[in-house]
């Protein structure tokens, strides 16, 4: 069973794994976005390996909806689901962390040996690769304010690994309610790997 949840916007949906962070996707349309995330199984398993876990999904089984909003709609996952406001242990979040992990560790391969140019889409549109690593750095760093780690723009890969090793460490402890402030650690862990994966997928796509 790949246990799921939708985030319904007014245009688009996201069909997000509940269980395997970063494995996401959108449609115009629940049956779709459904389907659009058990075609991206291979792609995903790729994460899961490098993470060390093993990953045999199962038929999806939708255990949850929220509404979406206007970053739904935009193509981002933008609301916190409650089921993410539940307590995580020690072990889970450090599972989770490392799949975070092999995120960031596949998007940084991926990105050394990709074109600076990258094909356009059909009207002409899209990042050339260097704006591509740059969007996923920054936005990276802003979603780690929503942990309450707070990074500087970046002036060395150092400073981008620094941040990343904090992150991670914070994400990695067991936490449980109430919120007081920021993204609960399993939303935070979910968008974080999200956003590497994606672009992870838009660079390999675009590269061909």
């Amino acid at each position: 069973m790949t246990r799921i949840y939708l985030e319904e916007g007014p245009k688009k949906v996201f069909a997000c794994s509940i269980d395997w962070p970063g494995w996401c996707r959108v449609a115009k349309g629940e049956e779709v976005a459904v389907g659009l995330l058990m075609e991206y199984a291979p792609r995903y398993r790729a994460v899961a390996d490098r993470a060390g876990l093993p990953f045999a999904p199962g038929d999806p089984v939708i255990v949850a909806r929220v509404p979406g909003d206007a970053t739904t709609d935009f193509g981002a996952p933008g609301v916190v689901p409650g089921l993410d406001l539940e307590p995580i242990d020690a072990g889970e979040a450090e599972r989770q962390v490392r799949l975070l992990r092999a995120a960031w560790e596949l998007f940084d391969e991926v990105a050394a040996v990709s074109p600076e140019e990258l094909r356009k889409g059909p009207r002409g549109g899209g990042r050339d690769l260097s704006k591509v690593v740059d969007h996923v750095q920054e936005a990276e760093r802003s979603y780690a304010r929503k942990s309450g780690v707070r990074h500087r723009p970046y002036a060395s890969r150092e400073d981008r690994d620094a941040m990343r090793a904090e992150l991670a460490g914070v994400l990695a402890r067991p936490w449980e309610p109430p919120l007081e402030q920021g993204w609960p650690p399993r939303y935070a862990l979910r968008r974080a790997a999200w956003h590497v994966v994606d672009h992870l997928w838009e660079i390999e796509d675009r590269s061909r």
